[in-house]
């Protein structure tokens, strides 16, 4: 792979092990909002919040597409945590690569700004990054474009005014990985904590066994050294 002049890192499930510190949480957060906000009872509301994740990628797009909610009211209450910092871990060895790297680094995820800031904090690594691209922050033409929205990824490039194929995304999620090949982003699959995830969730769209390669994916590897290779 080229030198690349900007490294897009994920949050969760790439730099710390969100399957352990915040997932669970987020998840019952998300069902308890649908049965307050939209009066379910909360089978229903664990299913539709399933539905809409498989169907769109992100349980908000289907609530504010069909119910109308307001995407800062639901990030604010589904992510509150509290506890969060004290369950925070990832991995040393990782971190000290990230200070290596050449070239800019941003964290680019779908996870609200104030969430991804107390991790950042917790982790002690906010400092190795010239900033952070948040779901906040991906709005286009009054709608919520998300990873793995290709239409985003361009946007953002044209903001950093680099080329995509300057442009490596470190990632957990294959989806995410495959949109940022389209707009012909260089892609690394990180699976370290993706292996030892839980698996709360039913199958997401594009989900393979770890020992397969997909096309769209250049690297994959289980620790942040590679990179430096």
């Amino acid at each position: 792979m080229r030198r690349p002049r900007v490294w897009l890192f994920d949050l969760d499930n790439t730099l710390h092990n969100a399957s352990h510190a915040a997932f669970g949480g987020i998840d019952v957060a998300m069902t308890a909002y649908i049965v307050r906000e939209l009066d379910l009872a909360p089978v229903d509301a664990d299913a539709l919040r399933r539905q809409y994740w498989l169907r769109y990628g992100a349980t908000l797009l289907g609530l504010m597409r069909h119910h109308g909610v307001r995407s800062t009211h639901f990030l604010h209450h589904t992510h509150l945590l509290p506890g969060l910092e004290d369950a925070v871990h990832g991995h040393p060895h990782d971190f000290a690569v990230l200070r290596r790297l050449s070239g800019r680094r941003f964290i680019l995820t779908n996870a609200p700004r104030a969430y991804t800031e107390r991790v950042l904090g917790a982790l002690g690594i906010a400092r190795f990054f010239e900033g952070v691209i948040a779901i906040e922050d991906m709005h286009m033409f009054g709608h919520l474009r998300p990873k793995p929205d290709a239409r985003m990824l361009r946007r953002l490039t044209a903001r950093l005014r680099v080329l995509p194929s300057h442009c490596v995304l470190v990632e957990d999620t294959l989806a995410h990985q495959k949109a940022a090949r389209r707009v012909g982003m260089r892609t690394v699959w990180m699976q370290r904590w993706a292996r030892l995830a839980v698996r709360r969730k039913p199958v997401a769209p594009l989900q393979v066994r770890h020992s397969i390669r997909p096309p769209y994916v250049d690297r994959k590897l289980t620790r942040l050294r590679d990179l430096l290779r």
